[in-house]
């Protein structure tokens, strides 16, 4: 019969509550092992995961860095060996590689081996393993820039400082960061909706000289049994490969919520399995760098250990009256206005309580207006387009120098719809659009982010 797959033992400190939680990870991690001698395949995965569960809540509570550095690597063992019996489970890994030659198994403890001899018909190598996880990750890359740049993200200076303290800088200046200092390893964005948190996220995957991961739940949630926890373990994997690289998560909270007595034993997996692989995040060396940049609009969801593991937590708020001014200018682009400056920051007045998607509606709202008014017109005259210069036709008031009566169906049953052009968006636009509009986000939204900001955050 083969052995047991051989792990030092673990001693709990002492009879405090964390090290309760130790005393029971250390002894479901022994009924493992003996249902793993065994070959009951099914009962020493649920002990291996339900031991993993116990460990990493004891290094929530353990301040000893040599013990917790003890206990991240046999987290790290224990979980490959729960891999390799989930892949003897699913099919895809051979069980009598378990078993040995020599009766041992502790080599196999430590994961998958490829069967001597198999000449690619046995059990997956790393390489193999890597070529999986490129293939299911593979969307989550982000191979072509989104193009923003940070002077298309309005306001926000001290968000945007500390993500090129944690993206910027120790790519491009890489001396700066030795001895104790260190970049950020997490960065978690948070605050009400619509205030530019995913907008932050675009402007670091263009700027940063980073492999950028974007990832949904949906990217990393699997119906097989165990595949989520491997899908988790080969993201960050990859991005450790590619580094320097940036894995950002946008909704965190539907991944990482609070764990309590009615979730899932799914969803409990996955959290376990996000905490190990996140303790070890920006701690595998400087040619390793990997930032887990995350966004949610309900921070209090967070679990409280995922929490911990961002080690910056930034308050991105609704923004003041300058930075509205600014989105106003930056949502019109280059479509024809007669604006002043003055105008726009009259604008960024009167949106007080507006987000930034708030008055990207707005804007939205006022581009259509000129296609209303030329649409609704019973007169027009011939006028310059001032950027090419040709003889267009534009919509005007019956008493107008030039006016002609006509409608637009009437220019189109004459040939002329291509020379009718709708006229400049004005200011008198936005006031009869800013009518109708109202903000999106309640004064009791507002409490809840600045309650957490004061507890946990900091202002962005």
């Amino acid at each position: 019969m083969s052995q047991s797959p051989r792990f030092p033992p673990l001693r709990s400190a002492h009879g405090t509550m964390y090290g309760n939680f130790m005393q029971k990870g250390i002894e479901l991690a022994k009924e493992a092992v003996e249902e793993d001698k065994k070959q009951n395949w099914q009962a020493a995965l649920d002990l291996y995961k339900r031991s993993l569960e116990y460990f990493t809540t004891h290094l929530k509570y353990d301040k000893n860095p040599k013990s917790r550095q003890m206990i991240t690597n046999k987290l790290k063992e224990y979980l490959d060996r729960a891999e390799y019996i989930q892949g003897i489970l699913d099919g895809r890994q051979p069980a009598e590689e378990v078993a040995g030659t020599n009766g041992s198994a502790a080599a196999a403890a430590k994961g998958p081996r490829p069967a001597a001899g198999a000449g690619g018909g046995g059990g997956d190598s790393r390489s193999d393993e890597l070529d999986k996880m490129k293939s299911s990750l593979g969307n989550a890359i982000l191979e072509e820039k989104p193009n923003v740049k940070w002077d298309d993200v309005a306001g926000l200076d001290s968000a945007k400082d500390s993500l090129k303290e944690a993206v910027i800088l120790p790519v491009k200046f890489p001396q700066f960061f030795t001895g104790k200092r260190k970049p950020w390893s997490g960065i978690l964005l948070y605050g009400p909706p619509g205030t530019g948190k995913s907008y932050l996220a675009k402007a670091v995957a263009t700027e940063a000289d980073s492999t950028f991961f974007s990832v949904s739940s949906s990217d990393l949630v699997s119906k097989w049994m165990g595949e989520s926890e491997k899908l988790v373990s080969s993201l960050f994997a990859l991005a450790r490969e590619k580094s320097p690289a940036i894995i950002f998560i946008d909704e965190i909270d539907a991944l990482c919520s609070s764990r309590g007595e009615g979730e899932s034993e799914a969803a409990r997996r996955i959290k376990t399995e996000f905490l190990v692989q996140m303790q070890g995040v920006g701690h595998g060396g400087d040619d390793k760098r990997v930032l887990m940049l995350g966004a949610t609009n309900l921070p209090y969801s967070l679990d409280q250990a995922v929490r911990r593991r961002f080690d910056k937590r930034i308050y991105i708020p609704l923004p003041e009256a300058p930075a509205r001014a600014s989105m106003f200018k930056i949502h019109l682009g280059d479509t024809p206005n007669a604006l002043t400056q003055a105008e726009f920051d009259q604008l960024g007045l009167r949106t007080e309580g507006f987000s930034g998607s708030d008055v990207a509606v707005v804007v939205k709202d006022v581009l259509m207006q000129p296609v209303r008014k030329t649409q609704d017109a019973t007169h027009f005259r011939r006028a310059r387009d001032p950027q090419t210069g040709k003889e267009v036709l534009e919509p005007c008031s019956p008493g107008d120098q030039g006016a002609f009566e006509a409608t637009l169906q009437t220019l189109a049953d004459k040939g002329l719809a291509e020379m009718v052009h709708p006229p400049r968006i004005t200011f008198r636009d936005f006031e009869m659009v800013l009518l109708r509009a109202r903000p999106t986000v309640s004064q009791n939204d507002l409490e809840s982010y600045q309650k957490f900001t004061a507890e946990f955050g900091e202002e962005g």
